[in-house]
Parts: C-alpha cells; structure tokens; sequence
C-alpha cells in the first residue's frame, strides 16, 4: 500500500449537519449533492480556496436521492429525489437556466439511475410502492417521454441500475430482494426482455458491469461482494467468485462503492474504517494468468485520516493528474495526491 496526502479541502456549512451524499466528476468541474438538497459545482483545482463555482437549489425533488453524470464531456448530470422526480443539469450554465429537463417518471421515491448519453435514454428505479417497485426508462431528447416501464422484474426496492457500457441496449439492476437481472431493453414484451437472473442472496448495494466483456459485480448491504459472468450460460445465476464479506477481506467496517475502471481492466473498491480513521482504493484486476480476479492490496491507496470519524460516501479519482477525491459525512470534499 501506498499514501496519498490531503492537499485540500472544502467544507459546506448551513444551520444543521451536511453530509455530502454523492461526487461526479465532469468537464466542468466537481459535481457533488448535499443533505441540504442541493447540487453544487466545485472548481478542482481550487478546492482549498472554497470556491463553490455554482450551487443550485434542488427542493423541487423533496429529498436529493441521486446523482449520476449523463455526459461527462458535455458536463450534463441528472438528480432524482423522494418525490419521483428527476432534473437534467446542464453545469456550464448558471442560474435556472441550468436545469435543461425535468420529468416525472414515478410516483415512488427514485432510489437509482442510470444514463446512456448514446441513445439518450435514463433509466430510474423505485422504491416498492403499492406493492411494485418499477424501472421506467426515458428519452430525453427535447421533450422528455417515456420509453418502457418494467413493474414485474423485482419484488422490492431497485437500488442499484447500469447500463452496459459498449451495448446500451443492456441494463442491469440490482434490488433489495437479492436479485440482479440484465434486461435487452430493445425487447419490448416485459414477460421476454431479461436476459439473466443472478441470485445475490442478500439486499443489493452496488451492482454494475465490469467491461465490455460479461463480468457483472455485486455488493449486498451486507458488504459480500461477489462476480458473475453473463456471457455464459449458467441457469442457476450463481456466482463465478465469491469474496464473501469484504470486511473480514479488507479489514474494513464499511465499503462505499465500486468504480468501473473506463479500460475495462476491472474496478475500485472504496473501504473505509471509520474508527481508525482509515480509508483504501483497493484494486480489482485480473490475475497474472487472466483466469481470476484478485483484490491487488499489495498496490492499493490509503487515504490517512480520511473523514475523521465520519463515513466516506463517495470518491472518484482523476488518474493523469494523480488526484483523489472524496467527499463524507462530516460535510467535507477533500482532494488527496501523491507527496512531490
């Protein structure tokens, strides 16, 4: 393992207790949703200068549950919230004029999203509500419509979707009910369009895929982490590698998330342990042999100190710069490189 240092950091200060919920990065800059419901864009490379380049009020969701980047190099993002609702934010504009589209695909708090800026679909999943939890999918060119509408795939909340990143046609869900399924959206029969079912056993967290290729990961609420291969034929969904709970692996209390590697040589895992004040970027790659993947902690990332005692809740990372980012629960995004 090896240390990075916090060289910056802003802090969001209001009447009560922020937490910062999620951090994208994008062409314009930092992306970041807080308790207080708002959408606020930072400046990176002025972290320490607390300048918030932009911040918007985003009440008309109820609750903020849900940021996702739709372009990345167009700086477009999208939110949804408790009420149902989701925005699409232009973050090169200031102002109202910021907020491109708003629709309202639910009557259900919106729990996940998830963007295809290819074929112009979003994806949200729901809460159960009156005894269904459903996955709308929507075209947002000019005026937003609805494309597809999925009420039998999941029988509890959908936590967790993603979109296949050669084939957008795919799109992968995860539910509390322990299943992730992947669906061929061009189907338009619901009865037909899963393609398959992986069986979890447990509420799922975080679930998306690898690669190009048919590697899906999963990560339970409980934090057991386990692959599976989609590309195969295995009619009883159980996983190619199980890890089991990643707290005894890893040594942690908590895993925040798992991020997609862009060249499809696998992924990061964020674990934190909030009483020791420790948070890792540990490496999921293939093995010397490419049979198997390996959880690389002999090459991870520590970040000492991390968010003091309080839980990180998201990070991303900008490689050619050798740059970290984090954001937690004490109100805090902090920026971590390398020692010169």
């Amino acid at each position: 393992m090896y240390a990075l240092s916090n060289v910056a950091s802003h802090h969001f200060s209001g009447p009560d207790d922020v937490y910062v919920l999620d951090l994208h990065r994008t062409a314009a800059g930092l992306a970041a949703i807080t308790s207080d419901q708002r959408l606020s864009l930072l400046d990176p490379a002025r972290l320490g200068a607390g300048a918030v380049t932009a911040s918007w009020a985003a009440e008309e969701h109820g609750t903020l549950t849900a940021l996702r980047v739709f372009d990345g190099g167009q700086a477009l993002v999208c939110t949804a919230g408790g009420n149902g609702s989701v925005g699409v934010w232009d973050l090169r504009l200031r102002g109202p004029a910021a907020r491109v589209a708003r629709f309202e695909p639910s009557e259900a708090p919106v729990l996940s999203v998830a963007c295809s800026p290819s074929t112009q679909t979003i994806a949200v999943g729901t809460e159960l509500h009156n005894h269904a939890a459903s996955i709308h999918l929507w075209d947002v060119r000019s005026a937003p419509t609805p494309k597809a509408h999925y009420q039998e795939v999941h029988s509890d909340d959908v936590t967790s979707l993603a979109f296949h990143p050669a084939t957008p046609a795919l799109l992968l869900s995860g539910s509390t009910d322990g299943l992730v399924n992947v669906y061929d959206t061009r189907v338009p029969d619901e009865d037909d369009l899963t393609l398959q079912t992986l069986n979890h056993g447990a509420s799922i967290h975080a679930a998306g895929f690898l690669g190009r290729a048919g590697d899906v990961y999963a990560l339970s609420h409980d934090e057991r982490f386990a692959l599976y291969d989609v590309a195969e034929e295995r009619a009883t969904g159980d996983a190619t590698q199980s890890f089991g709970d990643l707290r005894g692996v890893l040594g942690c209390q908590y895993v925040a998330g798992v991020t997609p590697k862009t060249d499809g040589s696998g992924a990061v895992v964020g674990a934190g342990a909030q009483d020791r004040r420790r948070f890792e970027l540990v490496f999921l790659a293939r093995d010397q042999q490419g049979q198997s993947w390996m959880l690389d902690r002999d090459n991870s990332v520590g970040l000492p100190g991390a968010h003091g005692e309080e839980i990180v809740r998201a990070f991303c990372f900008f490689d050619e710069e050798q740059l970290v980012f984090t954001a937690g629960e004490d109100g805090n995004i902090k920026a971590w490189r390398p020692d010169s």
